[in-house]
């Protein structure tokens, strides 16, 4: 009798253990490439990645460490990720094969997510009222090869003035703000979500004032760079007394155009129905507005557009 006891609970042990195995040889692994882990985007990618896996039967979705943003999408387009954080200016450059890289690589947008604005900081008692009042002065404009200088480029161009009428340093943002408070530089731009540490330390121990385009030089860009977009961003954040208007750009989730397009329907529609969620695990998430969709340039992977459409976020 205890012999067939004890067979009956080998074999009860036995069925779970083939039962979990099955269940984990079910498990697909899909990575997600994001940045350092310092960075903004391997919080936001674990969070996306939390809920992907919670949601979407048969599906582990996993955050990994990669160069960044430049070098996401062509990650994406080799394989070696499946999905993928970039901004919205160099998801265009590289699906289109301009700037920086060297042919046009093959991904899909699955949505939008956060955006990414230029911080145009100066000390509150400043000369400085415009982009034109740059002329002469010392500016901090990121680190070389950064987001922030393909932005003042723009901007340059738009105002009419060249980048030899003042002087640039290639500075980390922790650094210029640094140099701003000194009094060492005259002004930064900052290519960030917000609230950006930099820039919210800098408004803890000085007075300082966001430097605004004028509507007619934002309207003019807007139209010329489709992958930029316009940012409010509320007065609460850095404490000034307007609400800041911003040119920016948004950060995309893009995905390999190979991935079955049931999976990413399934992606989509976890994180747009649990954006709650996502922004519980990262708080940055609060700012992904799936509306924003309409806005973005590089075509959506048809799992994603069918979700987006049937959502009433894509016409």
């Amino acid at each position: 009798m205890r012999k067939n006891y004890f067979i009956l609970i080998l074999m009860i042990f036995l069925l779970f253990l083939t039962t979990g195995f099955a269940s984990m040889a079910q498990q697909t692994e899909l990575n997600i490439g994001t940045a350092s882990m310092g960075g903004a985007y391997y919080p936001m990618g674990q969070a996306l990645g939390n809920v992907i896996s919670k949601y979407v039967d048969g599906i582990t979705a996993v955050p990994v460490v990669t160069g960044g943003s430049a070098e996401n999408p062509r990650l994406v387009s080799f394989g070696d990720v499946d999905f993928a954080i970039t901004n919205g200016d160099l998801a265009y450059f590289a699906h289109r094969g301009e700037q920086n890289y060297d042919r046009a690589y093959e991904f899909s947008t699955v949505i939008p997510l956060h955006p990414s604005l230029l911080h145009i900081v100066t000390l509150a008692d400043s000369t400085i009222n415009s982009f034109s009042d740059i002329v002469g002065k010392r500016a901090g404009v990121g680190t070389a090869g950064g987001g922030s200088i393909s932005f003042v480029n723009a901007l340059v161009e738009e105002y009419g003035i060249s980048i030899d009428d003042f002087t640039p340093s290639f500075l980390s943002y922790a650094d210029q703000f640094t140099q701003l408070g000194d009094r060492n530089l005259d002004i930064c731009f900052m290519l960030a979500g917000y609230p950006a540490a930099a820039a919210t330390q800098i408004a803890a121990t000085h007075d300082i004032k966001f430097i605004e385009l004028e509507e007619e030089h934002m309207s003019n860009l807007l139209e010329k760079y489709p992958y930029y977009t316009r940012i409010v961003v509320p007065k609460e954040v850095y404490g000034t007394e307007e609400d800041v208007i911003a040119i920016g750009v948004p950060n995309v989730f893009i995905v390999r155009n190979d991935l079955d397009e049931e999976i990413i329907y399934q992606a989509t529609k976890a994180i747009i129905e649990h954006l709650d969620e996502v922004a519980e695990a990262y708080s940055t998430a609060n700012q992904i507005d799936p509306s924003m969709a309409e806005d973005l340039v590089v075509p959506f992977h048809p799992g994603a557009e069918r979700y987006l459409k049937e959502a009433g976020f894509l016409e």
